[in-house]
């Protein structure tokens, strides 16, 4: 989450709706929020504590990293990136629960290993195209006693093009403010209420309406083309006791109009991973309101919650767990949304037995038969995504 993720979009499961993630693994009960929460809380958290040294690319026994590190495909900043989300979990987690939780301790403690090692700053920088973001998470997110700790130093090589707004979209802007905000270190990126205002929260519910509306345009010229292929084979008479002549104008409608239209999301994917990364910055992940100009709130409410239907019907989990997040980022309790409750049953369904969720969707999920880092590597964001959501929505924190 320190960098914006991608999600392959692809086919969902074969039914609309949220089947479970394994169909040999057991179905949870859901329809109940609180023991969804429940559930999906003590799951996700008990599984990456099972697994911190997953998180740890120098743990012992650890596939060490190297240029073309296997369990890692696409590069040596694979283990950074992993390294980074633990330590934004328990970032926010100690934030949002100071009791001592033996759990969270314990996965502070494997972050500030990682953080004190020498060979860190290397994997920091190891894909020039997210150094300078992962340099700053990694200052922003460093746990206690990690003061003099060497990646201090390869922060200290950042420069003024580094850190320059120009040629950045506001959402990246916005990112490089928040970490470098959190760092500690001096930029030049307009303040947060301009950005703000050309952020995609503000701008982007006005462009899903747009394309909703070019959207119904077509699917009118596409009626309206039918009913013209209609028009020659008579009255509505004869087509109301015709059933040969019914069928004949159906496989013409099918002709003309083409392939049923897909069930398109409100916008793309990509726009709506800044649509939640925007809201969890803006908010510093729901510890102030977003800051949005008056009005702004309920339009990107009204966006979130079409996303997240859209989420539930097409198993788009890592997604789902993030709009969740979001809702509560302005302001909303999603447990008391149909869309919110919808999306915590459905994680709910897709976890696995062992507290994972096995992937970012349906169409993407790891199986059981995956080698063990390559499972890790498919499910560790969405299960720490989800724990993350649960701890937001204040479950699993010390009683």
């Amino acid at each position: 989450m320190t960098t914006t993720p991608g999600l392959r979009t692809g086919p969902g499961s074969a039914a609309p709706g949220c089947a479970p993630a394994d169909p040999a693994a057991p179905a949870a009960p859901v329809g109940r929020p609180g023991h969804d929460l429940e559930q999906l809380s003590a799951g996700a958290l008990g599984w990456i504590g099972r697994h911190l040294d997953r998180f740890d690319p120098f743990a012992p026994g650890h596939d060490r990293p190297g240029p073309t590190p296997v369990p890692y495909p696409g590069g040596a900043h694979r283990p950074a990136k992993a390294a980074l989300e633990l330590a934004l979990l328990t970032h926010c987690w100690t934030r949002l629960d100071p009791g001592d939780d033996p759990r969270r301790a314990e996965a502070t403690d494997r972050v500030r290993a990682v953080w004190l090692h020498p060979g860190f700053p290397r994997l920091l920088t190891a894909e020039p195209r997210g150094a300078t973001q992962y340099r700053l998470a990694c200052a922003a997110l460093a746990p206690a006693g990690t003061e003099d700790a060497p990646f201090r130093a390869a922060l200290a090589g950042l420069t003024a093009a580094d850190l320059a707004p120009v040629g950045r979209s506001p959402y990246q802007r916005l990112e490089l403010r928040y970490y470098a905000d959190k760092a500690g270190v001096a930029h030049g990126i307009e303040p947060y209420p301009e950005l703000a205002r050309r952020n995609v929260l503000v701008t982007l519910p006005a462009t899903a309406l747009a394309r909703a509306r070019r959207r119904d345009a077509l699917d009118r010229r596409d009626a309206e083309t039918v009913r013209d292929a209609e028009a020659p084979r008579g009255t509505d008479t004869a087509r109301d006791t015709d059933t040969t002549g019914d069928n004949e104008t159906a496989r013409d409608a099918e002709t003309v109009q083409g392939p049923p239209r897909p069930d398109e999301p409100p916008v793309t994917v990509p726009e709506a991973y800044a649509l939640t990364h925007s809201a969890f910055y803006l908010s510093d992940f729901a510890r102030t309101g977003p800051g949005l100009p008056d009005g702004a709130v309920a339009d990107a409410a009204a966006l979130t919650g079409r996303l997240l239907d859209h989420c539930v019907r097409h198993d788009w989990w890592d997604l789902a767990a993030e709009l969740v997040m979001t809702q509560v980022c302005l302001g909303l309790d999603p447990t008391g949304t149909p869309e919110g409750a919808a999306a915590l049953a459905c994680l709910a369904r897709a976890q696995r037995p062992d507290g994972s969720v096995p992937g970012r969707s349906a169409a993407t999920r790891a199986s059981t038969a995956d080698p063990a880092p390559e499972y890790f590597a498919k499910a560790y964001h969405t299960t720490l995504v989800t724990a993350l959501m649960t701890l937001l929505l204040g479950t699993g924190r010390t009683p």
